[in-house]
């Protein structure tokens, strides 16, 4: 059974957000979050218009909007639960951090031309069709604006990310607890690479974080991007 993604982040993150309210002191790409580059690859923020697409409860963006200066940072999600939780732990830090509950690529759409940086850490470029949400990110960049995302090197448990523009169908849960399935797309960088290209992007690079060890470690993918 697949249900709209939308529907089915009720429980991430509950407990860490129950707990820790704090806006965090880092801003981390790979999967285990505790080491690696930097918002540095987002390059120089300040005074510009940046979107993160699929922030979740927007700690990536509460970061940004707090150490680094954006003039504007978006923090689009389309989770109900996602939103409340963020508005609830970084609603005060309105502005300059500015939080939408929006499909991620009607968002965009609506948004032509209006940012300089658009990012996803895990987050919206995993879970949406990448030829959709890729076109409407260009769109959506003023020209020679960056695009940075992370995503699984390969997916958990080791299985390799996929040759071609294919999902996968991973396990979620609905608020009510029921077991159900969503789509995941785990691909490998040529394939980012061509639809990027196919996008609009250019100057298209690629960087591999290791994942260190257990049944849950990753790899992890960055891959940075100008609109054409």
């Amino acid at each position: 059974m697949t249900l709209p993604t939308s529907d089915l982040w009720h429980h991430f993150g509950r407990t860490r957000n129950a707990t820790d309210r704090t806006v965090p002191g880092t801003f981390r790409w790979n999967w285990g979050q505790d080491s690696g580059p930097g918002a540095d690859v987002l390059g120089d923020i300040t005074g510009l218009c940046v979107g993160d697409l699929g922030a979740g409860s927007a700690r990536h963006a509460a970061h940004l909007a707090v150490h680094h200066q954006p003039a504007r940072i978006i923090a689009v999600d389309a989770s109900p639960a996602q939103h409340i939780m963020a508005e609830d732990m970084y609603g005060h830090l309105a502005p300059r951090l500015r939080l939408v509950h929006c499909e991620v690529t009607r968002h965009l759409y609506a948004m032509a031309g209006a940012y300089d940086v658009l990012y996803s850490v895990f987050g919206a470029v995993d879970f949406t069709e990448p030829r959709e949400l890729l076109s409407a990110a260009a769109g959506a960049l003023r020209p020679g604006g960056r695009l940075v995302f992370s995503t699984l090197g390969h997916h958990l448990g080791g299985e390799p990310a996929h040759p071609d523009v294919q999902h996968t169908e991973i396990g979620a849960k609905t608020p009510q607890g029921e077991t159900v399935t969503m789509r995941r797309w785990v691909l490998q960088e040529q394939v980012w690479t061509k639809l990027l290209d196919e996008a609009g992007f250019t100057r298209i690079t690629t960087e591999t974080l290791p994942g260190g060890h257990g049944p849950r470690a990753a790899d992890t993918l960055v891959v940075t991007a100008l609109r054409c």
